[in-house]
């Protein structure tokens, strides 16, 4: 191909995405692919409250700023560098980091969104669902914000019924339909890993 190859991992909360995303720019190679993640644009939320977490859902594709999301994009395959995001989602703010994302021969993009958004969809050759059962997913969600981020047990439990839960089934699981490949028990899934690398691969010649 004459132009980058996009590739796009999505699925549920906690899935795997990014897991199975780095290990396919790990297998391709540092120098030939990057990673561009769905949570880097998420819209600046700096005028809100102190407690504005609570005040967005951030699973919804309201929050997710899509129009400049696919401006990337487009300048990515046009082989143009891009300003690099960075989401601050404590104070809700997104900032520029000054480095510039320069065109690679693979743009991996990840989020739970990526799939059931169509502009979004419609730039990427290789869309990929990591599927992984509900229950794990919600263990894997309970362990990581209770120790990496120090939620309470409380919210967290609310939050996931109250915005996850009913987000997953709304936008991310009807986006499964949409999936050239869908990857079973997460990401570390060698089998799919393989399977999509080689079609890179494929493509790369």
């Amino acid at each position: 191909m004459d132009r980058p190859i996009l590739v796009g991992v999505a699925g549920g909360t906690s899935a795997g995405k990014s897991t199975f995303a780095g290990r396919i720019a790990e297998a391709i190679g540092p120098e030939r692919a990057l990673i561009i993640a769905e949570s880097s644009y998420y819209f600046d939320r700096s005028h809100f409250r102190v407690d504005f977490p609570e005040q967005v859902n951030f699973d919804h594709p309201d929050s997710i700023d899509l129009v400049c999301m696919e401006s990337h994009l487009k300048d990515l395959i046009a082989g143009r560098a891009v300003p690099q995001f960075h989401y601050h989602r404590d104070t809700g703010v997104r900032e520029e980091t000054g480095k510039m994302v320069e065109p690679r021969q693979v743009i991996i993009v990840e989020g739970i969104l990526i799939l059931a958004e169509e502009k979004i969809r419609s730039l990427l050759d290789i869309k990929i669902f990591i599927d992984a059962d509900s229950d794990l997913r919600f263990i894997r969600r309970l362990e990581r914000d209770l120790t990496e981020k120090g939620i309470p047990f409380e919210e967290i439990c609310s939050s996931f019924l109250e915005k996850v839960k009913p987000m997953h089934l709304r936008f991310v699981m009807p986006s499964k339909r949409y999936a050239d490949i869908i990857v079973p028990m997460g990401g570390q899934n060698e089998a799919a890993l393989e399977m999509v690398v080689s079609r890179i691969q494929s493509y790369l010649g």
